[in-house]
């Protein structure tokens, strides 16, 4: 099967301050991938690095088949046209109309009749089921509502690969699981490609086709949905499952606690 993004042997750093170290990932055409890890592991900047925010300090990061990092301004933001983003918490703009939200791209980036325009806008909206609440503002919507409004806008432009950065992230639970199944279907119904950054693992794992974990900058697992279940990786079981101790400890360390107590006893 073809893959859309091919990452290799990619590293980055802040300044100093390392980020990823040696990825390695690969996302076939028509497929939803999740990255999954806690915060602060580099999953959002492997987003910005597909979408060529960012350039690598070593490796390359490739989108059908091109080099994102050594493309020239002008060809860059062509490919960014079919691309798709759905940011943490939706990022509406606050003085546009939910219609307007998703026209934005639609005005901006082709020559379309306002006639085509509201159509195509109300299609989308009616995708995610808000086609009702198109004259609605930002400050009006739900949380769950505002975040479909969003996907409505990451679909406009119909994109070959569509990113997730935490899309379930303070969601009731019948607006995460909404969402979840907007991302599978959209997704199948376009013939488009998602990557979907998330802490969310059960949700996640229901809807993706296949799985990369990571942790401090490197993948240490991946594989379906049933392989990241079934794993025994002390890391990913934690993660999968929940637990309060593990690899990632529930004490922050420090000194003795009997001798902490002691010495606390000692001076009063």
């Amino acid at each position: 099967m073809e893959n859309l993004v091919e990452i290799k042997d990619v590293t980055f750093s802040y300044d100093v301050l390392p980020v990823l170290t040696g990825i390695n990932m690969t996302v076939p055409r028509g497929k939803v991938v999740s990255i999954m890890g806690l915060s602060g592991c580099g999953k959002t900047t492997l987003l910005r690095l597909i979408g060529g925010a960012l350039k690598p300090r070593k490796g390359e990061v490739r989108v059908a088949g091109r080099v994102m990092h050594e493309l020239e301004q002008d060809e860059l933001y062509h490919l960014r046209r079919k691309m798709g983003m759905l940011f943490q918490f939706g990022a509406l703009f606050t003085d546009l109309s939910a219609f307007d939200n998703v026209a934005f791209q639609m005005r901006e980036h082709t020559d379309l009749p306002e006639s085509m325009i509201q159509d195509l806008v109300l299609m989308k909206l009616h995708a995610v089921g808000l086609r009702g609440a198109h004259q609605l503002m930002p400050s009006e919507l739900s949380g769950g509502m505002a975040r479909r409004v969003a996907l409505a806008r990451a679909i406009a432009l119909d994109p070959m690969l569509i990113m997730y950065d935490e899309p379930f992230a303070g969601l009731d639970p019948i607006s995460l699981s909404v969402i979840g199944d907007l991302i599978r279907h959209l997704n199948d119904a376009l013939g488009a490609t998602s990557i979907v950054v998330t802490h969310d693992v059960q949700e996640s794992l229901k809807i993706v086709d296949y799985v990369y974990f990571m942790s401090e900058g490197v993948v240490v697992t991946h594989g379906t949905p049933d392989d990241i279940r079934r794993s025994e990786a002390p890391f990913v079981h934690q993660f999968v499952w929940g637990e309060m101790d593990g690899p990632v400890p529930f004490h922050y360390p420090g000194s003795s606690y009997a001798g902490d107590l002691s010495l606390e006893t000692a001076r009063a």
